[in-house]
């Protein structure tokens, strides 16, 4: 039988990024789609910036692929498009009503065929080998989840932190999304935190560009030892990372240099079920230095009775608050 491929004259290309989206998703895409893909971005400064809005949005559907009332939606969206349309259009209109799906549903992915999904626990690291030899580290209470097609190779951090040593695979690249950020790399070993109001990138090796679709096509790069924080609002400041603590949390050590208690209780805090608490607003400002063994309350506690004379005491079950030191 004779494979049949989409066609690439110019009548049957796309003339939105919605539909270039569409279009590179299918498993028939090729090196020519590709090339007029291209083509498209360099017609108009606008189109790409529109793609990466797309793309982007296409990808945050991922957040509640489980909703059945979305799940309906989009089977019946397909269903109306293959009854009018031939069986070359429905699988064009199939990929355009899940794009058009995800534009009313914004933050909702559709889970498709090859997607694997990776998780972590409450005080679990887990390192795993991707299909191309990619390396993932997840930290505690983490997830992700990967997508690679003939072309590009997606993965998106849905919570958590995780470390991504990407393996060179020229005419494949491989791209990261977290919250409103979108990572594109090649060879590279960096790292993401997806925190409730932010997404922090800190590069340890390689070259990553950063965009959102705030960004308009105008992306942030990142040297080694550099580091991103995007807000809530798409906007991006790059700064200098905090290296030693970066490369310290995959061997499940904390590294902290001057600074506030809250911060290293907060860390602290994802590790364990046992949670320490700051009796009073002040003592979050106390500035801490040490290495702390991720997890490990009781280490912890000792540590700050014995170097900053704070008194500890348990309230409840699995909670130890922390006080100022007595005064005579």
């Amino acid at each position: 039988m004779k494979l049949e491929y989409i066609s690439t004259e110019a009548a049957d290309l796309p003339h939105s990024a919605e539909g270039w989206v569409a279009r590179l998703a299918s498993p028939e895409a090729g090196p020519a789609d590709q090339a007029a893909f291209e083509a498209w971005c360099e017609a108009s400064p606008d189109n790409r910036a529109g793609y990466v809005r797309a793309e982007h949005l296409h990808a945050r559907v991922r957040e509640l692929a489980q909703d059945a009332l979305i799940g309906a939606a989009a089977r019946a969206a397909l269903r109306d498009a293959a009854a009018q349309r031939s069986r070359r259009s429905w699988r064009w209109a199939a990929l355009a009503a899940s794009v058009a799906l995800a534009a009313l549903v914004s933050g909702v992915y559709w889970r498709g065929a090859g997607e694997q999904r990776y998780d972590t626990r409450l005080g679990e690291r887990r390192e795993v080998r991707l299909d191309d030899g990619t390396r993932a580290l997840l930290d505690t209470d983490s997830a992700i989840s990967v997508r690679y097609s003939a072309q590009r190779r997606a993965l998106t951090v849905e919570r958590g932190r995780v470390e991504i040593d990407v393996a060179a695979e020229p005419g494949r690249p491989f791209v990261t999304y977290a919250a409103n950020g979108t990572i594109h790399d090649i060879g590279t070993r960096f790292q993401v935190s997806r925190q409730p109001d932010q997404v922090l990138v800190t590069l340890l090796e390689g070259e990553v560009a950063i965009e959102t679709p705030q960004s308009a096509g105008a992306p942030t790069v990142l040297k080694p030892g550099a580091q991103a924080q995007i807000d809530a609002a798409g906007g991006i400041a790059a700064g200098k990372a905090d290296i030693d603590a970066a490369r310290g949390w995959p061997r499940g050590e904390l590294v902290f240099k001057d600074r506030a208690l809250a911060d290293l209780v907060g860390e602290m805090n994802r590790y364990s079920a046992v949670q320490v608490r700051l009796g009073e607003p002040a003592l979050g400002r106390i500035a801490v230095s040490g290495v702390f063994h991720a997890g490990d309350q009781e280490a912890l506690i000792k540590a700050l009775q014995s170097g900053w004379s704070l008194r500890a005491e348990r309230e409840a079950e699995g909670e130890i608050v922390l006080r100022a030191p007595m005064t005579r």
